[in-house]
């Protein structure tokens, strides 16, 4: 169904404010400048392992635990100060917790199947999204308000992560309050792409696609409501999975969601090898993990595959870039000739609508009846109340704690309906049963995980809407796979979406594995040139 003409005066005047935004943010907001124009390379090869592939190690004694930690922290001291992803580290706590796994292998009389049964990440070095609880780490998610609160406890993820044996090294940045495509906060700043630092590393999981996509950790956790997994491991060319809902424990993050927002956010693993998420998402599961069989074997050769190159159009979102259009297409030839598969190609009209189900389902009270928490509220979270308006004022004075980005959300609310628009809950339920159907349990389809190669940074503000590629997915309650798919012209990293059924995860990365063979995966960012 076409815009109406209304609908396209509204998109164009949207853009319109977009860019003046941008104009005046570009006065007002101090410009970054970097003396060092790409990462150092990488030079210990314990850093070009999976995470599997430490533990194996480190449970043969091939390579110590402290080794292996070792090696992390001197990369992350050595990026660090260029990407400004890990905001608070806990090195020596895991250097202490190292020997005791080193202590604990040399004291095991079991052998190494036990250790690997029972602690499957044991002495594996992880990152943890600054959101989540990590005990001993603060958890303000960006809020100045918040700068002072540590976490006495772990995260529900987070705590079957290290019992199983990871050691976490610190936390990561992330935007304000996690609901921005840009990890930037006026208690941390600014993370930069390890790629480009002119370019974001995306949000609000952004430190830790920055930290791995740099090669300063192995497997990270990240959270997302609209994308925040999947974009920040595309522009950072690494892989990353918003799980089947209700399998994997959101408990133990700021902001907790409201309303029926419950049933859109989701908790998952971040990494740089394909073969860790289904050892990682088996872990972070617990008991659910088993609604999943991800043990059970997939035969690619059986599926049927579905390529869907656009939205359709929406004058909201940018046109996909050719970059991403022509690595989709070479993903269909190789499906094709390597699996003698048949990859159907198609147009879901329902996409264009994308953003505006996300947001009318986003502002939808929950099951109670009660509206979900106003992002003007958790603002003004252990401070004083926020007028966003007064913000804004505030903000162009340079005297405002928030970032523009999150006065601008906090502004968007002010003008939302209360009342959803009947032909928007009909393109919802239109695409829910649409796609339900066509994926089954053997169905797979590949979507662009956002329109734009990495962009430069700031430059999300006038292109707010792009993340509705993601955002959908969540919304339909769908699991998802992003998966690099090489380098562009620039230098930066190419991705697509993998979506499958409900419940059918397993589907969606055994085909990341596939395709981590046939383009290569993560690319090492010091060896590729970005052009400026």
């Amino acid at each position: 169904m076409a815009l109406t003409r209304f609908e396209r005066f509204l998109s164009r005047l949207l853009r319109a404010v977009m860019w003046m935004l941008f104009a005046v943010f570009k006065l007002f907001a101090p410009q970054q400048r970097h003396g060092v124009s790409r990462l150092p390379p990488i030079n210990n090869p314990l850093l070009l392992l999976s995470a599997m592939q430490l533990a194996r190690k480190i449970r043969r004694k091939e390579v110590t635990s402290v080794e292996v930690v070792q090696a992390y922290i001197d990369r992350i001291q050595e990026v660090n100060p260029l990407i400004n992803a890990m905001v608070k580290d806990r090195f020596s706590a895991a250097l202490q917790e190292a020997a005791q796994v080193d202590k604990l292998i040399e004291e095991e009389t079991g052998g190494e199947d036990v250790l690997e049964d029972r602690l499957p990440l044991l002495g594996v070095p992880i990152s943890v999204k600054e959101a989540f609880a990590l005990q001993g780490m603060p958890n303000s998610t960006g809020l100045l308000s918040r700068r002072d609160l540590v976490s006495g406890v772990d995260a529900p993820s987070v705590a079957l992560l290290k019992r199983a044996g990871a050691i976490p090294l610190g936390v990561t940045n992330c935007s304000e309050l996690c609901m921005w495509l840009e990890s930037h906060n006026h208690l941390y700043g600014i993370t930069n792409n390890p790629y480009d630092f002119e370019r974001i590393a995306g949000g609000s999981s952004g430190g830790e696609g920055s930290i791995l996509g740099a090669g300063a950790s192995v497997i990270g956790i990240g959270s997302d409501i609209g994308g925040s997994i999947r974009i920040p491991c595309f522009f950072n060319g690494i892989f990353g999975h918003k799980p089947s809902l209700g399998i994997v424990s959101n408990d133990g993050q700021y902001p907790p969601a409201s309303g029926l927002q419950m049933g859109f956010l989701c908790t998952g693993p971040m990494c740089r090898y394909a073969e860790d998420l289904i050892p990682m998402l088996s872990i972070m599961g617990g008991p659910n993990a088993n609604k999943l069989s991800l043990s059970t074997e997939v035969d690619l050769k059986k599926l049927r595959f579905f390529s869907v190159p656009h939205n359709g159009g929406s004058h909201l979102v940018s046109p996909v870039d050719t970059q991403l259009l022509q690595a989709q297409k070479m993903v269909v030839k190789r499906l094709e000739a390597d699996l003698g598969v048949k990859v159907q190609e198609l147009f879901i009209p329902q996409l264009k609508y994308s953003f505006q189900i996300w947001g009318t389902m986003m502002a939808s009270p929950g099951k109670d009846g009660k509206p979900p928490t106003t992002f003007a509220e958790l603002m003004s979270e252990g401070g004083k109340k926020v007028w966003p308006v007064w913000e804004l004022f505030k903000w162009f004075l340079g005297f405002s704690s928030h970032t523009i980005a999150a006065i601008g959300l906090a502004l968007v609310e002010l003008f939302q309906s209360s009342h959803p628009s009947p032909f928007i809950i009909q393109q919802k339920e239109s695409l829910q049963q649409e796609l339900e159907e066509l994926l089954g349990t053997d169905g797979v389809l590949l979507y662009p995980t956002h329109p734009q190669i990495a962009p430069k940074h700031h430059h999300p503000i006038f292109t707010p809407f792009n993340f509705s590629y993601t955002g959908i997915f969540n919304i339909l309650g769908l699991p998802v796979t992003q998966c690099p798919l090489g380098l562009s012209a620039e230098g930066l990293p190419l991705g697509v979406q993998i979506v499958t059924g409900k419940l059918q995860d397993r589907l969606s990365l055994a085909t990341a594995l596939y395709l981590e063979k046939a383009f290569g995966g993560w690319r090492e960012p010091g060896k590729t040139t970005a052009k400026p």
